[in-house]
């Protein structure tokens, strides 16, 4: 019952809503204070057009604003949140695996679908790509599925010489198109192998040597990436089922 009513309720969220779910969900995760204003330059919107979203969905249960301006996902706002993303995930194993999209337009495009489908389609989805326990950047697809799964480390961490697992690229990465279209060029995605060449504290930056040479990026967006020492269990990185990309 308690399924159907969030479904209930997740299907009159607006497709604005859902994104500001979705972005503050991962700033509650992620390393910057999650207020107002924050919020606001996350999604590239004016403070008053976040401010008046906030208290939409302050005054409908899903947000909470603490004494020190901090926002805060409600119970019922998480759970609204964490199915959202959890459709916005299958969409894009689809239309990246099968559509043949990139990440950065898939993204776009799983946004615009996310609160188009039904709970029937939604699991049909699930169960057609082999269920994903996690979108196409390795982030958990649901609480379950990250209970499971290891921490990974900070790629801005690594020494260098050291042979890395490409495991996590955070939802706070997803955030950024330019970052996530420059992992995807230089194939530095879930599963792939690297080896962390050259660590500059002074100049800012990491380069690492990957499937397609070397790839140099700043120590900020490297800390967004988690990776795995040496070569990962290869049973961590979802493959869609071989019926399904042959169809």
């Amino acid at each position: 019952m308690a399924s159907r009513r969030a479904d209930a309720t997740e299907s009159r969220l607006s497709e604005a809503a859902q994104s500001y779910l979705l972005t503050l969900r991962s700033m509650t995760t992620g390393t910057t204070k999650p207020t107002t204003t924050a919020l606001a330059r996350r999604m590239d919107v004016s403070t008053q057009a976040a401010a008046e979203m906030i208290g939409r969905l302050s005054s409908e249960g899903h947000v909470r604003v603490g004494a020190d301006r901090a926002l805060q996902l409600t119970a019922a706002g998480r759970r609204a949140a964490d199915a959202i993303f959890r459709r916005h995930s299958l969409l894009e194993w689809l239309l990246t695996r099968i559509v043949g999209l990139g990440w950065a337009e898939s993204d776009e495009e799983a946004a615009r679908l996310q609160g188009s489908i039904s709970p029937r389609v939604e699991q049909r989805l699930a169960e057609l790509l082999g269920n994903p326990p996690t979108c196409p950047h390795g982030n958990p697809i649901d609480a379950a599925a990250a209970r499971s799964r290891p921490p990974g480390v900070r790629l801005s961490e690594v020494d260098a010489g050291t042979e890395v697992t490409i495991y996590r690229i955070t939802e706070e990465a997803e955030e950024d198109i330019e970052l996530l279209s420059y992992l995807e060029h230089h194939q530095l995605v879930p599963g792939t192998t690297a080896r962390v060449t050259v660590v500059s504290r002074g100049r800012d930056s990491i380069t690492l040597d990957g499937p397609r040479g070397e790839s140099t990026m700043g120590l900020r967006p490297a800390a967004l990436i988690r990776v795995l020492p040496g070569r990962a269990d290869p049973g961590l990185f979802h493959e869609i089922p071989e019926r399904v990309t042959k169809t």
